[in-house]
């Protein structure tokens, strides 16, 4: 018994100094980041001086803040691109999911963006998107049409950021919807096509339902990074677009905290974020459970 009490505590002392590393990362460069943007968000602080306590008046600023308003407003919008690429995505899965030639070299095709540097794209799609040289309104000049200067323009800017968005994340969330379509059992299919369902019946009554844990996932996890989108506007649209009208909600905390020193009005925009994306995801997850139990 002795020597199995030994072996369980020698298993003890390894597994915990197995987790202790990433334990102690997430505590070094996460927990204690976040804690001390907490406190900061109720100081003035500049983030070279002194930290002095000023209560709720970053909090108070914020909501008179007409810019933080319009990059709220900027981050909801991009995110109409998370149903478009949901919709395109399936779309794209149950065409591979036919068993189509060429399968796995589309796969690789979607992929590719998936896992090239985000910044790099960014720099390609300005190019593209220039008004006089990109390629966007060559092949509109092709058609007749005459392109927009697709980043300069305050009407036109928001759909360029959405479509490179949508391209960029496609193949990401297609072949996670194809992993769950070939998981479907065929049985399912098979009966009901014995008792007469058609393609479409199918799909809503059988295809969709299982799917749902996967669009879940892909829902909470876009919304969270939706709201935390930044590198795309700092290099396409370097000054937060025109009239403002493609800053974000993380741009503009970057913009008051490195351009403006103000450390602790951005950690008070942080905040709140922070709670906006806790508050939302909450709620994805107890609509999940609801309709989990309506299935």
């Amino acid at each position: 018994m002795r020597s199995k009490s030994n072996l369980y505590r020698k298993e003890m002392i390894y597994g915990f100094l197995f987790v202790l590393p990433p334990v102690i990362g997430f505590a070094v460069f996460g927990l204690f980041p976040a804690l001390y943007s907490i406190y900061g968000a109720f100081t003035d602080w500049d983030g070279l001086g002194r930290m002095d306590f000023i209560g709720l008046a970053n909090f108070r600023d914020i909501f008179q803040d007409e810019q933080f308003f319009k990059a709220a407003y900027n981050t909801f919008f991009l995110m109409i691109g998370i149903p478009i690429g949901l919709a395109l995505a399936l779309l794209l899965a149950l065409a591979l999911n036919r068993g189509i030639p060429g399968t796995t070299t589309f796969r690789v095709i979607y992929y590719i963006p998936v896992i090239s540097s985000l910044a790099a794209i960014s720099i390609l799609w300005s190019w593209a998107y220039n008004g006089d040289f990109g390629l966007v309104n060559q092949f509109l000049e092709l058609l007749g049409i005459e392109g927009p200067n697709w980043l300069s323009d305050k009407t036109t800017v928001k759909p360029a950021l959405i479509l490179m968005m949508v391209w960029k994340n496609l193949g990401y969330t297609m072949l996670l919807y194809l992993a769950a379509l070939q998981s479907v059992p065929k049985d399912y299919y098979e009966a009901a096509q014995i008792d007469g369902a058609s393609s479409f019946q199918s799909l809503w009554r059988i295809t969709w339902p299982m799917l749902k844990p996967v669009t879940f996932f892909i829902v909470v996890t876009n919304i969270i990074g939706g709201s935390q989108i930044f590198t795309e506007i700092n290099i396409m649209t370097p000054t937060g677009g025109p009239e403002y009208s493609s800053a974000t909600i993380v741009f503009y905390v970057w913009q008051k905290a490195f351009g403006n020193l103000q450390m602790g009005y951005a950690s008070a925009m942080a905040v709140i974020l922070g709670l906006f994306i806790f508050v939302v995801t909450l709620i994805q997850f107890r609509m999940n459970e609801r309709t989990s139990r309506d299935y």
